[in-house]
This record gives structure tokens, sequence and C-alpha cells, in this order.
């Protein structure tokens, strides 16, 4: 059984910024994504029998900050199957997030899980399999298009089954920032 991890990203498919870049690629058949905007952290292409890694999700996100990314890169990547990606993806990702990313990956590794590539951070906007356009100016066109900077805090995770039900939720804690005293 195929799983993965994701944090949602809460953008919204009628946000103007998104609207605009859907303008910006009129006349190419692009799919974009509607909703269930996420960035997957870990993607478990097979689980032991027998193994529940649930117990070891709580282990490292009941206690884990919710990170805050600014969204601030639109680009494109072609997958192992030829379709196209077009993404949102971040200038800087907190070291917080990553190390809590790589520790997960690590210990879903160690109790023999099949994990697919390695952890690219991107949120996927759409998808495009017209082979007509080649990739060098499907990535010119997202990078020419000016993207106002989107901060997030990311607080929603959810562990699913691939194309299937949710097996484990939470929401990572929000660290608060004291006003200082006058």
């Amino acid at each position: 059984m195929k799983t993965y991890l994701e944090i949602n990203v809460p953008i919204k498919y009628d946000d103007p910024w998104f609207e605009e870049l859907r303008n910006h690629f009129a006349g190419i058949p692009v799919k974009w994504q509607k909703d269930f905007y996420h960035i997957t952290m870990v993607f478990v292409n097979v689980t032991p029998k027998g193994i529940d890694l649930c117990p070891l999700l709580k282990k490292h996100l009941m206690a884990a900050q919710a990170p805050e990314l600014t969204f601030d890169q639109l680009d494109a990547f072609v997958t192992r199957s030829g379709m196209y990606i077009i993404h949102l993806s971040t200038s800087h990702i907190p070291e917080h997030f990553l190390s809590l990313t790589e520790a997960i990956r690590a210990d879903m590794k160690a109790a023999g899980c099949v994990i697919q590539s390695d952890f690219m951070l991107h949120v996927i906007l759409g998808r495009l399999s017209d082979f007509n356009i080649a990739l060098p100016k499907l990535r010119s066109l997202t990078q020419s298009f000016s993207i106002p900077p989107l901060s997030m805090t990311l607080t929603d995770v959810d562990y699913r089954v691939y194309r299937g039900k949710t097996i484990f939720e939470t929401q990572l804690r929000k660290i608060l920032v004291s006003a200082k005293p006058f």
C-alpha cells in the first residue's frame, strides 16, 4: 500500500495571483490543481507488513514547530513519467522543517519502508502532458511571472493512503512571539 505524509498549504484556486498565473498560461493546456495543495514530506512506496507508522509519526510531529514558509518562486520540472509539473516553491526552507522532514524519512527507512525519491519542497499548481511544449519554454513562462511573496504558517499534517483515506492527522504547534513591553 502506497502512503504519503503531507503538510497542507492554504492557498486557494481563486486567489488573485493564481488567477493571473492561469491567464499567463492562456492557450497552453495546463490541468490546474483546484484544491488539496500540499508539500509531500515523504512518499512511501512499500511499508513492511505489520508495521504501523503512526507511532513513529506521532513521535516526530506531536512536538514539532509549524514552519513559516514564504513561497516566492515558480518553476517547472518533468516527472519520471514525462509529465510536466508547474509548482510553487521557496528560496529559503527553514532548517527546523528540513530537519523534521529528514528525521521522519530516516526513521521510515530504518523501519524498512521503501521511499520514493529525495525530498524536494514544491506545491503542485498544474500538470501538463503536451509534449509539443519544451521544458525550457515552460520554465521560461513560469520564471517570467512575478509572484508576490506568500508567507504562511503551515500547521495541518495528514498521513494518507495514496488516492485514499486519511490514516492520521495532526496540527503542528505555532510558536507565539510575545510583544515587547513598552
